[in-house]
Formats: C-alpha cells, structure tokens, sequence
C-alpha cells in the first residue's frame, strides 16, 4: 500500500470510530465533536477511559496496535458498565464493532471513577503479560533484538552459537512494513510451523535517522534479498515474503554505496585499493591436501589448531578440503600427518555460473570477480545491453515491485527499454552495499545474490552475551571468554562479565533488602 492508500485508510478508520462512539462521548460529558477529530479523539478517549494519554502512541506503532486496539475495545465498554465475560468476548470477536451495539442501542450510563484494578488474580495476570509483551515488542522492533549466529560464513569473527544484540538504532529503527504479525517472532509461529503473518496489507517503508552511517567493513543484519525460503525450512522459487519477514543474515560490509569493488585471487578491492579490515577480522580460504594415510581429527584439529570449520575427507585418495585462517595454516602444515597442503583460488577467467549476475557475458568467479559499482542514491550510471544484468533486479524489484512501482525492462536489439520507453541511464533511489563473509569459500554472500539495498538492513550487532560451543563438553560449551564482549573493535574481544555480574548482584541485592523494608 502506498502512503496515499494508507491515508485514505486512515481517514474510513475515523469514520468507523466516529459512527460508532459519539455517543458514547456525549455520555461521557464529551463534545459529538470530539469523536470526528484525527488523534485527539484518541487522547479524549484515553481520558474516558481513564488511562494514560501516552496510550495514544502506542495505537500507531505497527505490531504494538494489534495489541493495543482489543485493549482499548475491552477498556471502553468498560466505561459504560458491560464487564461481563460474554461481553468482552463479544468486542473481541466483533473487531470492535459491539461498540456500536452499545452506542445506538444499549441505555448505558458513564462510570467515571471506574477502577482500574483487575477483579480478579487471572484478570491481573492477563493485564501484566499484555503489557510485557508490548514493552518487548517495542524494545525488539525499534531497540535491541536478540540474534543467533547459525552459520560459520563469519567464523573466526562471529561463532557458530554466538548469541547477539543486535541494535535497531544505529542505522536507524526501520518500522515494520508487515501490518498483520505475531509479536516478537519473525517469519514462522514456533512448535506449529506455520506462517507468523499476513502478506497484506503492507506498511510503506519508513526508517527513523540513525545515528551513523553502514562504514565500509562493518559487521550488518539484513533481510536477505532473494529469499525464497517457505518458513525458513522449505526452498520455493516463486514464494513471495515481504521484505521484512525475509531471512535474517549477518555479514560483513565490504563494500558502500557509491565504491568500486573487485575481487581479484580472493582478495577485495575497493576503488583499486586493497580492503582494510579491522584487526578482530581473521579471514579463512579454503585449502586441499593429502594426508600421510590417517585421517584429520576433528577434536585434534579444534584443540591444536583452533579449527571448527567443518572439513571434507576422501579416504580413498587421502585427500581433505579445509578452511583455515593464515595463522592455522603457517601451524597446521606442519603437522606430522600432513603430506602436502595448499590454498585454493579459482583462477581469473574459470566461470562460475552461480555468482551474480549469472550473466552469460562476464567470466567470473568467487575468487575473480568484477569490477563492479555498489549503487549509490541519487547516482545515475549508464543503463546497457552489458549493464542491465547487474541492475535489473535493483530497478525492477528493489526499486519497483517491492515499493509498489511497475518497473518493467525489456530490450530492443541493443535499446534497452524501461515501461517501454527507450532508455540509456538511469538514477538509483536508494544506496546498496557489498555484504560478504570473513569464511570467503563457505559462505552465501553478495557474490550470488548480489546487492543488499539500504531498506532490507535490520541493525548492528553489538554485543555478544552469550557464547555456545557444541564441540565442547560440561560447563567448556560455554565460551567464558566471549561472554558480554563487543563485536566490533580492532583489538582481542574484552569481557565485561564480571562487571555485568556486579551490577547483577547489586540489583539483586537492592531488591531484597527493599523487600524486607516493606514487610
């Protein structure tokens, strides 16, 4: 929906509001007036009701309204004197409309020192989980979101069982575009599997200003762009998801709006100069080798060499595939079961036919690719027979389909044609990023799928506060040494446990100590 649709949206829901609580307003010792006014009705109601006006916000924060709006039902028929069971029942199964029952037909009279308290233990227990949820809903939607590290594509940098903060506010809290969701859960419901959302209606996309800019080499959560993935478990070629139920990924952000990327023998390029990357990077590369008759042991291989990246093993030819950082490699190939090791590159001119744009006219490959420009908004670049692979699915998609546009490219010949109009350039409305893994040969990154547009990132993990080894065993599954550190920084990560462990304490304490007080 654009922002037209949604104003028009908008103004029916006050009519709706309107035809079905004047009166109610009226009896309250309110104005007929006061129920047609965008907004201030809502704050007049919040008085009727005997609530908080800053409950008004809360009615236009996607996700948080869904709950807030059977609240506001309940609470108003409340007002009036309807508190039977049967009568909350009906409000929330009528969406509201046994509201209007009572304006026009019910002879309801106005309490106005209604309690508020619950009259009963389970009425309070509803209440208090009502607005825990809301409170974590709105901290997991514009604050901080936990996240869980699934993959080794940043092995070495993040684990595999790392537990995340991940902050909404840095780049700026992107607001839901999904208007129809379950709080708190991303795109599939757990234990039934099934989908958490409703595709529409859908919300235009609107980010609050952040507090920095995505810098070259930052660490960034994503919606990954081409995801087709039914649930997170079933791959489908043609199943649609809006952008913010797409997959969540993390990666490293080679590459900003407006460089030049080239990837030349596995190392990046940007605008001809070689990557610098913070000193807490370590990349992998993949390496092949043969061993003397034994093979690898993968608990050897993590206790000596620090290896947790999986590895493969062709017992018949004694050789072995494996991903190692350059310091693993300068130890492990001096192991007394290795016969020979060395690194793999795909040579320049070798064509990978899954890297992007899977266009016929370029040779590329993981390790030999580009060079390429990363879009930048306002940017116009030279619209071409050869170009049109790298921005089609920017123009058609990103800038087109998914923001409620009709972008449709086509060619004539050597004419490329927009709509059907002959075009040769074109002015990009939004900036994109180069998002690749520190584990280069194991990991699905921006070299298949390619760019990553500004409104599909979701935060920057700051934070690891929990760290999981499945390689370990007892109480060593837990990485100590990586509990409550940052993930940025260009030195060794610092735990700050022990501070976190006496703030704990002292909250714990206070706590105690308060409770005998009072008693």
């Amino acid at each position: 929906m654009t922002f037209t649709q949604w104003f028009i949206f908008f103004l029916i829901v006050q009519v709706i509001h309107f035809l079905g609580t004047w009166k109610l307003y009226v009896k309250a010792g309110r104005k007929a007036w006061e129920a047609a006014i965008p907004v201030y009705n809502a704050v007049v109601l919040m008085k009727i009701i005997n609530r908080p006006w800053w409950w008004t916000i809360l009615l236009f924060v996607p996700i948080v309204n869904l709950i807030m709006f059977p609240v506001i039902w309940v609470e108003t028929i409340r007002s009036f004197g309807k508190n039977s069971t049967l009568d909350t029942v009906l409000v929330i199964a009528t969406l509201g409309f046994y509201i209007y029952y009572i304006n026009y037909i019910e002879d309801v009279t106005y309490i106005a020192e209604r309690s508020l308290q619950p009259k009963t233990s389970t009425g309070e227990w509803i209440s208090s989980i009502l607005f825990a949820v809301i409170a974590a809903t709105i901290v997991h939607t514009y604050l901080i979101q936990p996240f869980t590290i699934p993959t080794s594509s940043l092995e070495k940098t993040l684990l595999v069982g790392d537990f995340l903060f991940v902050s909404k506010f840095h780049y700026g809290a992107r607001t839901p575009m999904t208007a129809v969701a379950f709080p708190m859960v991303h795109d599939t419901l757990p234990f039934v599997n099934t989908k958490s959302y409703l595709s529409k209606p859908q919300i235009p996309y609107f980010r609050f200003p952040g507090f920095e800019d995505i810098e070259r080499s930052d660490i960034v959560v994503f919606n990954w762009p081409v995801d087709t993935m039914r649930y997170m478990t079933t791959t489908d070629k043609y199943y649609y998801k809006p952008i913010d139920k797409k997959t969540n990924y993390v990666k490293r952000a080679v590459g900003v709006a407006g460089d030049s990327l080239q990837i030349k023998d596995g190392k990046v390029f940007i605008n001809s100069k070689p990557l610098n990357l913070p000193g807490r990077a370590r990349l992998q590369t993949s390496y092949i080798g043969k061993t003397k008759g034994q093979p690898l042991n993968p608990r050897v291989m993590y206790q000596l060499y620090g290896v947790t990246d999986p590895y493969r093993y062709d017992q018949n030819s004694n050789t072995f595939w494996i991903n190692l950082t350059d310091g693993e490699f300068e130890k492990f190939k001096n192991d007394p079961n290795v016969a020979s090791v060395q690194r793999v590159i795909n040579p320049a001119g070798n064509k990978d036919r899954s890297v992007f744009p899977q266009s016929e006219d370029n040779n590329w490959n993981q390790d030999n690719f580009g060079p390429i420009f990363i879009p930048k908004a306002g940017t116009t670049t030279p619209l071409t027979i050869e170009t049109l692979p790298l921005y089609k699915r920017i123009i058609e998609v990103y800038e087109g389909s998914e923001m409620g546009i009709t972008n449709k490219l086509s060619t004539n010949g050597t004419q490329v044609l927009l709509n059907g109009t002959p075009t040769n350039s074109y002015t990009f409305q939004q900036d994109y990023y180069w998002m690749m893994g520190d584990n280069r040969h194991n990991s699905l990154d921006s070299r298949y799928f390619g760019y990553v547009p500004f409104n599909h990132v979701v935060g920057k993990p700051v934070f690891i506060w929990m760290s999981w080894d499945t390689n370990a065993s007892g109480l060593d599954k837990i990485r100590w040494n990586r509990l409550f550190t940052t993930v940025e920084g260009d030195s060794d990560p610092v735990s700050y446990l022990p501070y976190a462990a006496i703030i704990v304490a002292i909250g714990l304490g206070f706590s105690y100590f308060k409770k005998r007080r009072d008693a």
